[in-house]
């Protein structure tokens, strides 16, 4: 089985006393590539020195992460987009609303989701949103670019049916990972209500580590738990959800 983990910090300190070894694992898993999603300016040079570490496994994105928007939120937006004319980046992410932590720069997070789904808008590329107890807020910004043939995943979905629904209709897929399977957490009921054509992989590690490895670092190699459970969920082999989610992630993404 080959499988795509759409989002994964792997240049974050957490990994840096066995990155290499981490890589191993995955690719030793069935990973064919690893996207990386940016969260500030710090995290830039970190990401693209992953990327040119591991050529042909991990591809990266170019953000400011929701919770990293802070009073010089347009100093670090305008340093973030003359980064993107000096590589490759395969999407514009992680950008979106947060709710959850600190409500303090609401106002700021949405004037910086909306200028950066503009940005990924013109040059064609595919947006990661996080949306972290803030889907009418996300919502209501993305319903503004109606028509514009926006395109992206709702990264760590965390939402409702009616999110779900809501977000397809837009043209979105859903990023699932560890947290469906956790007991209880009711992802597995949107999962089942969810055409697994509209569903993409991720594992957010070092975050939300499946079980039985809940509450440990998380890493890449464990997505084959996300694909098994999802395969319980659609009554389906493992072997047909690895090949329609990842699918799925090299259309959205562009990948070969």
């Amino acid at each position: 089985m080959q499988f795509i983990d759409t989002h994964t910090h792997l240049y974050l300190p957490e990994f840096d006393g066995d990155r290499d070894e981490t890589v191993k694992r995955a690719v030793a898993g069935g990973i064919s590539q690893m996207l990386l999603p940016n969260i500030d300016l710090h995290s830039v040079d970190p990401m693209l020195a992953a990327v040119t570490r591991y050529p042909g496994i991990c591809y990266p994105m170019i953000g400011l992460h929701p919770t990293s928007v802070k009073v010089d939120y347009l100093s670090q937006l305008d340093v973030l987009e003359s980064t993107f004319l000096k590589h490759n980046f395969i999407a514009i992410g992680e950008i979106g609303i947060d709710l959850y932590w600190d409500k303090t720069f609401l106002k700021e997070q949405i004037i910086a989701f909306r200028r950066q789904i503009s940005f990924a808008i013109d040059k064609g590329l595919p947006v990661v949103i996080h949306s972290r107890d803030s889907f009418p807020q996300v919502f209501s910004v993305l319903d503004e670019f109606e028509g514009k043939n926006i395109k992206g995943v709702f990264h760590a979905f965390s939402g409702n049916i009616k999110d779900a629904e809501k977000a397809q209709d837009m043209g979105f897929m859903l990023g699932i990972g560890g947290i469906v399977t956790f007991k209880n957490s009711g992802l597995d009921r949107i999962v089942k209500e969810t055409p697994p054509e509209n569903i993409v992989l991720e594992t957010d590690s070092p975050y939300l580590a499946p079980v039985p490895y809940r509450g440990k670092r998380n890493e890449s190699s464990y997505i084959y738990l996300i694909n098994r459970k999802l395969a319980e969920i659609y009554e389906m082999s493992e072997e047909e959800v690895a090949t329609i989610t990842s699918a799925n992630s090299a259309r959205l993404f562009n990948l070969k």
